[in-house]
């Protein structure tokens, strides 16, 4: 009897049984329907992790602390992870889209509309200003951003709000093509955009130069997410550190996207994360990457008024302002080919997609400038 009270069977909730099915559907969308399989599989079975249930004190769940599973979550509560993320990420990423066009900077700005939207919703729900800031970092479709701001600001929400936006990131080919659909026209989806001009290496090495102290300079606090994304460009850029570049963009940012996967999935422990809270903060965050499409789509479409015929731009790109690289770039694509099968506008819509990298990052520096 005494041996029965320590198996999983003995501490059964129906708040596990939920948790359990929910990973089980990370996992299945990850490998039956490949939806970021990279981010639903390490947090689909960190929720089965997080949610076998355990008698108090055995020092194995990832909220006691002495356990393996607290150690290495530090990671994720100290904000740790996400800057080691964005490394990896300005090493992989080619900015040249955004160089050769730099008004498409402004088209990742606007998508950010989605955080003040969601964070204004939030408030109005009844959230603290620094929770409704936590959550309205979601509309950036930036999980690493989402984690790192709310590990500052509400830890006690940032295993509903990482699984949230990692969850809404996967879910991109499907949220944003009804919103892109529903807002243009035939005759705005078949616009055709001039071809990018070519970069020089000058350029994209004055890039990550130029853009950290102009970001940092305006948003100080942004300086662990935009110093570690430009460092990791200029890696790559420069060419002279081609190993450090590999070793960020591969096995350093596959380990820590393994670690960070795992540990978010197990904080969702039923015990502690299902919560009306957690609900509301699912609903807000479907509601942020809505408004950010429409932020992103709507403003290529003001911008067009401006523009002559021959330079306008096509508003199927607006949407790839949001961070979700390159998911929401090949969206742009997916939608463009089903107008025009020889209009190809990844390249183009690459360059606001890199830019909502940039956005939100500067976009949560501010969020935490007021609010921490």
């Amino acid at each position: 009897m005494q041996f029965f009270q320590y198996t999983a069977f003995a501490n059964f909730t129906l708040g596990h049984v939920i948790m359990i099915l929910i990973g089980l559907g990370f996992i299945y969308l990850a490998i039956a329907k490949d939806y970021e399989p990279m981010l639903l599989v390490p947090i689909g079975f960190g929720i089965l992790v997080g949610n076998v249930p355990f008698y108090p004190g055995l020092q194995i769940g990832i909220y006691e602390k002495g356990s393996v599973l607290n150690y290495l979550y530090f990671g994720v509560m100290q904000g740790i992870y996400p800057p080691l993320i964005f490394l990896g990420i300005g090493a992989m990423t080619d900015f040249s889209a955004l160089i050769s066009n730099p008004k498409l900077m402004l088209i990742g700005a606007a998508a950010q509309l989605g955080i003040f939207g969601a964070y204004a919703a939030a408030l109005a729900l009844g959230f603290t200003p620094s929770e409704a800031g936590a959550i309205g970092i979601i509309g950036g479709a930036d999980g690493p951003t989402a984690i790192f701001l709310s590990s500052k600001l509400a830890p006690e929400l940032m295993g509903a709000i990482a699984v949230s936006a990692y969850s809404y990131m996967a879910l991109v080919p499907v949220i944003q093509p009804p919103v892109m659909r529903l807002l243009t026209t035939k005759k705005e989806r078949v616009i055709r955009m001039k071809p990018p001009r070519q970069v020089s290496k000058l350029e994209k090495i004055l890039f990550p130069i130029v853009g950290l102290m102009l970001t940092t300079f305006i948003v100080p606090s942004g300086m662990p997410l935009l110093g570690m994304l430009f460092f990791g460009n200029l890696l790559k850029e420069s060419t002279v550190t081609k190993r450090l570049a590999d070793t960020a963009k591969g096995p350093m940012i596959d380990i820590v996207t393994i670690l960070i996967g795992l540990t978010v999935g197990a904080s969702t422990q039923a015990t502690t994360f299902l919560t009306p809270k957690s609900v509301g903060i699912f609903a807000l965050g479907a509601a942020s990457f809505v408004i950010a499409t429409f932020g992103g789509v709507m403003f290529v479409k003001i911008i067009n008024l401006f523009l002559k015929e021959g330079n306008k731009m096509n508003p199927l790109i607006g949407n790839a302002g949001v961070s979700a690289v390159p998911d929401s770039a090949r969206v742009s694509q997916v939608i463009g080919l089903e107008y025009d099968k020889t209009n190809h506008l990844l390249m183009h819509a690459m360059g606001p997609n890199v830019a909502g990298v940039i956005g939100s990052a500067v976009a949560a520096g501010v969020l935490l400038s007021f609010l921490y």
